[in-house]
């Protein structure tokens, strides 16, 4: 069967790191074209992957069979908006848009064209988290209570780019970022949230986004989700640390594939998604009822990003559900919007619109 041609628009940390390597590890699929303006990515993508660079996402029109979006974020809404009404399906890059009705609206155009359309959520196949689920739905914790989630790290001196410099405009900021992916890990570990509390702030010289903040949820079935995302943490905490009714789950580190990806190995490679025994969580409760510690570790479930576009990939040739559903992505664009509604007006927004 003829490899599906995919175009990338895009070939900056997320296109390069992230998306082209994947792509061209998924059998059935073939980067085919890569829009970008920068000579030394074009011969990049030229020289490693054997597509053709071009300037403008229009070209990709009618020579691709599917269009990956992993442009800035601003223009995310109005280029999948062209890619579904030149006939293709479409893969965008988190946040799909800034707020819940601009992907409503695109869910709702992709379903009356018969397309495919899908959000890169790579977090969701982080090994630790695929760990956490199977321990969750197996029952080792119990009833989950409490669920806390961190991307944290110490970058004291910004980096440039619209990611820090630009506005609400530009969809930028930490919330909107890697905010995306810890609400949409809480969404699917613990399901729907009735209240958003949050607090946020620019702590950095030059920086005009959020780089530094934190969000509370209270789920429907009773648990909560403490969240943070900063540039400014000079002691990281743990990536998870989960509590329930018989134990909790305590693991530091962040998933192995982004530093793999960004070192030239694909999913390919040799150990490739494989966390280390050092990093290893562990389960269990401190010196309950007097019967001292009762913790062990937890091998990590090897990472699995590459999952994401065999998904899409079985979605297109085979119809079945596309890996992330737009329907989730409105759900998290909403949670995030009252998130920065109650960091702008300093209370608890409850998601019935109160």
């Amino acid at each position: 069967m003829t490899d599906l041609r995919v175009g990338l628009v895009g070939y900056g940390v997320a296109g390069a790191f992230f998306h082209a390597p994947l792509i061209s590890a998924t059998p059935g699929l073939r980067l085919s074209a890569v829009v970008t303006g920068d000579p030394d990515r074009a011969a990049e993508v030229s020289g490693k992957y054997g597509a053709r660079a071009v300037r403008d996402a229009a070209e990709l029109w009618g020579s691709v069979d599917l269009v990956v979006i992993a442009s800035p974020n601003r223009t995310h809404v109005p280029l999948t908006e062209a890619a579904l009404q030149a006939g293709l399906p479409v893969v965008v890059d988190k946040p799909l848009a800034a707020t819940a009705a601009e992907a409503r609206g695109l869910a709702e155009l992709a379903r009356e064209l018969g397309l495919m359309l899908t959000v890169f959520q790579n977090r969701r196949w982080d090994g630790d988290f695929l760990t956490l689920g199977r321990m969750v739905a197996a029952g080792e914790l119990g009833e989950v209570t409490r669920f806390e989630s961190r991307f944290e790290r110490w970058r004291p001196v910004p980096k440039g780019g619209w990611r820090e410099t630009g506005g609400t405009e530009e969809v930028a900021g930490l919330l909107y970022d890697l905010g995306s992916h810890l609400v949409d890990q809480a969404l699917r570990l613990l399901g729907p949230v009735v209240d958003v509390y949050a607090e946020s702030d620019v702590r950095r010289s030059g920086v005009n986004a959020d780089d530094d903040t934190f969000i509370a949820l209270s789920h429907a079935g009773g648990a909560r989700s403490h969240l943070w995302v900063s540039a400014v943490t000079p002691r990281l905490g743990p990536r998870f640390r989960v509590l329930g009714s018989r134990a909790g789950y305590l693991k530091y580190g962040l998933d192995v594939q982004e530093e793999q990806l960004r070192a030239g190995l694909t999913p390919a490679s040799p150990g490739f998604g494989e966390e280390p025994s050092e990093r290893w969580g562990t389960l269990g409760a401190d010196g309950g009822a007097g019967s001292g510690d009762d913790v062990r570790a937890v091998p990590t479930e090897p990472g699995a990003y590459a999952g994401f576009y065999r998904a899409v990939l079985a979605c297109l040739r085979e119809g079945t559900p596309p890996p992330v559903a737009p329907e989730e992505v409105v759900e998290a664009l909403t949670v995030l919007e009252a998130a920065r509604r109650s960091a702008a007006e300093r209370r608890v927004v409850a998601l019935d619109g109160r």
